[in-house]
């Protein structure tokens, strides 16, 4: 054990230290080690296996415990907390950016609240609130665009001046603040949280094993999982990898590759400060976002950690490519005060006792991120094969996850939406080591960053996935966005204009290029690139009736496309997909280009759970191109590119055509709801089909157009878009999606739940509404107000050309769903009155106008 490091800095060119090398945190965590009962015998077989004694396994188990689950075993390498679990800051809080986040954030504070008399075991915590300190006006407007968002869905935020925040927090320097945001939440010792989860996990009967290594997994001849580890083998139904930094090892172990590095991460203690000693009551948790600086109290001192820029935080890539050292699970590196001090002297200024503080300790530790920065958690594409791994806030992410995971296991199917934790969301196709290194230099460093509406990052780009037509489009002043690792253009810049990302809470630079974009569609002609579509072909005996029952619609005939909808089993929506009979037994389906591995994963599962064993998935997504065609001379444009296109195309229809040499497989619709046709060939001919339709439409007034532009189309048309509109937390009756069920052509997969939702009114509805505003928009998760109250929220919208208003849509109490009805939408905490819309609103609003002229 390191002696304490004492250490008196009035300034920080005096804020060097003197120590011994530190390999394990002195009294701050507070814990003995943990005596465990150590069986020399595993059991021979459990139902769930987790793999991990960290604050994310022992949650995990103790939710599967709790409901019922027999036979959960948990093994751990090590002793429980070991890895990164013990040496965390311990910080909960209830804030987060992202909209599903929130609800498990929320969930994870509530059974803290609660733990401590269920598990018997103390676990130190603390409510104290938190506040988020604005020192800049931008970091200020960031706070009005975040409450805004966070009025719904978990605890609400509140806004405060400088002088509010220095009422709870007398020690801060008042001149340097502009603002902040209040939470309610506060800290928790990692170390007894992680031992209370253990303890209610064993009073439901869940068998804890410590000093147990896995050596190896592989399949067993039942469809389940072996386990090898030092103390014997053990089948299981199912594996859980919540082994931590140590997870990308587990993962190799299945063949799977998980983008996963550890960070070091560092944090100061420091000796009792006399000003604290004087405080009435506990000091708020502080996040000095300018600084990426996180400040609490820790008994009479201070405890101080920071995320340093991306350029000067400390990645462990041996780790990358060597793999973690066996024997490394309790261990700390070496403190680093230097990379440090640059934010511990705005912290400083903030709290200027901190200049006088003696520092005590300090901890550098290993965090283990992802390239985004978000934890993975749920399945694998292997049955019975999951994770949670990836915690950068394991703490205060454990409760929800574990929940969650637990959910999906017990049930087989999801029970919230939580796709931002997708283990899908990453491919190894496009998931390169490169990549993972610069991501998630990038996440960590830019962990304070302000978050901006359609949010750019730029590190490891442009990717592996590109369009053939790339080139071409960036020469044509494309701006790229990435979706699920493919670059795509979001909008066009022409004339003087550049196709530059400038980030801002207000409508920004790209405005402009949309409104062209909108009327060249809406008039003439645009062509977009929807290569990153997932796509997969589904073929064989059983592919029609596996089809039929796994999707809610009727399933269309060869040379036909229907759009239908996958449903969990309490009838909520799973996936939206477009499905095109191609030949007999064969059908293309298409879904978003964040779903592929989401979708792709369910209908294979479906299909093996239901015996359906004469039916192939192929994934296509890479293997075809996609582009589209869309305005009122669309068909002429096409007309004159293919000497075979026909000259009577129905809607939903599809045709093999040629446009020049290129094999072009021609469906006929458009999500922006204008005339239009999606094109799919095989991925290498991008480039060259983009070029001959330019050249073919150039007479018609052919031009490009963005995804930006297609989201504003589709609003306008009142087409729904899942992620937004459509999850597994809504209905197919909320949403106003039951013209795409068919009753009548029997049994399919959640169709009992389907009827009990239409015998009942539901909730909440979506509706649409229209505002004025001279430069806010809604982009989603917005708070809608009547009355005083929070009554609902967005879940997307943009600035509508035709209607000249600001356009969203809204779920809201069915009372307030009659058009007409005034609500009010909070964007930048304004309240702005809005009008609720009827069906169509756009369609109806220029048929009108069309009887007044």
């Amino acid at each position: 054990m390191a002696s304490w490091l004492p250490l008196v800095a009035n300034s920080l060119s005096r804020l060097k230290f003197r120590h011994e090398c530190l390999r394990t945190i002195p009294a701050l965590i507070r814990h003995t080690r943990f005596a465990s009962t150590r069986s020399p015998e595993l059991p021979g077989d459990a139902n769930v296996v987790v793999i991990g004694g960290g604050v994310a396994g022992t949650s995990l188990a103790y939710h599967l415990a709790k409901q019922g689950c027999e036979s959960v075993l948990l093994l751990e390498m090590s002793e429980l907390t070991a890895g990164s679990t013990w040496h965390a800051a311990g910080l909960v809080t209830s804030y987060h950016p992202y909209a599903n986040v929130k609800p498990l954030h929320q969930y994870s504070v509530d059974l803290f609240s609660q733990l401590e008399e269920e598990s018997g075991q103390a676990i130190n915590l603390h409510l104290p609130g938190s506040i988020r300190i604005a020192t800049t006006d931008l970091r200020a407007e960031e706070m009005r665009y975040q409450v805004s968002r966070n009025a719904n869905k978990g605890y609400p935020l509140r806004y405060l001046t400088p002088e509010e925040i220095v009422q709870r927090c007398p020690l801060l320097a008042k001149d340097k603040i502009k603002a902040g945001l209040q939470t309610f939440d506060g800290h928790v010792d990692p170390y007894s949280l992680t031992q209370a989860y253990a303890k209610a996990a064993r009073k439901y009967g869940a068998n804890i094993r410590q000093g147990v290594r896995v050596q190896d997994l592989s399949r067993s001849g039942g469809g389940g999982w072996r386990v090898e580890t030092n103390k014997g083998t053990v089948t299981a139904s199912h594996i859980v990898n919540a082994a931590g930094f140590h997870a990308k090892e587990v993962g190799a172990l299945t063949g799977h590759y998980l983008p996963l590095l550890a960070v070091e991460h560092q944090y100061i203690v420091t000796s009792s400060v006399p000003e604290l000693q004087k405080l009435k009551k506990e000091m708020p948790v502080l996040r000095h976002l300018e600084a990426s600086a996180y400040i609490r109290m820790e008994r009479g001192g201070l405890l101080v950690g920071a995320y340093e820029k991306p350029e000067e935080m400390k990645l462990h890539e041996q780790w990358l490519k060597n793999g973690v050292p066996n024997d490394f699970s309790k261990q700390l590196f070496e403190p680093d005060l230097d990379r440090s001090e640059p934010y511990l002297a705005q912290v400083m200024e903030l709290l200027p006792c901190f200049k006088t503080a003696q520092i005590q300790s300090i901890v550098n530790g290993p965090i283990t991120y992802t390239p985004d920065g978000l934890p993975m958690v749920g399945p694998l594409t292997e049955p019975g094969l999951w994770v949670a791994v990836g915690f950068g806030y394991g703490i205060i992410h454990s409760g929800g996850a574990g929940k969650y995971l637990a959910d999906y296991i017990m049930s087989g199917e999801p029970q919230a939406e939580l796709t931002e934790f997708d283990p899908g969301r990453f491919k190894r196709s496009w998931v390169t080591d490169a990549y993972v290194v610069d991501k998630i230099r990038e996440s960590y460093g830019m962990q304070n960053h302000p978050v901006y509406p359609h949010d750019e990052r730029f590190a490891g780009r442009p990717t592996q996935r590109v369009s053939t037509a790339m080139s071409h489009q960036t020469e044509r002043g494309a701006h790229f966005s990435v979706h699920a690792g493919w670059e795509q253009p979001s909008w066009f810049a022409r004339g003087d204009d550049q196709p530059e990302y400038k980030p801002a809470y207000h409508r920004t630079n790209w405005h402009d290029s949309v409104m062209r974009e909108h009327q060249l569609v809406t008039k003439a002609v645009g062509l977009i690139d929807l290569t990153p579509f997932g796509k997969f072909i589904i073929k064989g005996p059983d592919a029609a009736p596996f089809l039929n029952m796994v999707t809610a619609n009727t399933l269309p005939r060869e040379g036909r496309c229907v759009v239908t909808h996958a449903l969990t089993a309490r009838g909520t929506i799973y996936a939206e997909l477009t499905v095109t009979c191609t030949a007999p037994e064969t059908y293309l389906v298409v879904t978003g280009s964040g779903s592929e591995i989401h979708d792709l994963r369910w209908l294979r599962d479906k299909a093996l759970k239901w015996g359906h064993r004469n039916v192939s998935f192929s994934n296509v997504t890479e293997d075809l191109g996609c582009l589209s065609v869309a305005g009122p001379k669309a068909k002429q444009v096409l007309l004159a590119a293919s000497k075979d296109f026909p000259e009577q195309f129905p809607f939903f229809g599809f045709r093999t055509v040629s446009v020049g040499d290129v094999t072009v497989n021609a469906i006929k619709l458009s999500y922006s709801g204008e005339e239009g046709w999606e094109l799919y060939h095989h991925r290498q001919h991008t480039g060259k089909l983009y070029d001959m339709l330019l050249g073919s439409g150039e007479s018609f007034g052919i031009d490009d157009f963005g995804t930006f532009t297609l989201n504003t189309l589709r609003l306008e048309k009142g087409f729904r878009s899942w992620g937004a509109e459509m999850n597994v937390d809504t209905t197919m009756v909320m949403s106003g999606m039951t013209s795409f069920i068919d009753l009548k052509k029997g049994d399919f997969h959640g169709r009992d739940a389907v009827l009990e939702h239409l015998r009942h009114m539901p909730q909440k509805r979506l509706v649409q509404v229209a505002f004025q505003s001279p430069h806010l928009d809604p982009v989603g998760d917005e708070a809608i107000w009547a009355n005083g109250a929070v009554v609902g929220n967005t879940t997307s919208g943009c600035f509508s050309p035709t209607l000249g208003q600001s356009l969203a849509f809204c779920y809201l109490p069915p009372v307030l769903c009659y058009p007409g009805t005034t609500v009010e939408v909070q964007i930048l905490n304004e309240l702005l009155p809005a009008t609720v819309l009827g069906d169509r609103p756009v369609e109806t609003y220029i048929q009108r106008k069309k009887k007044l002229n």
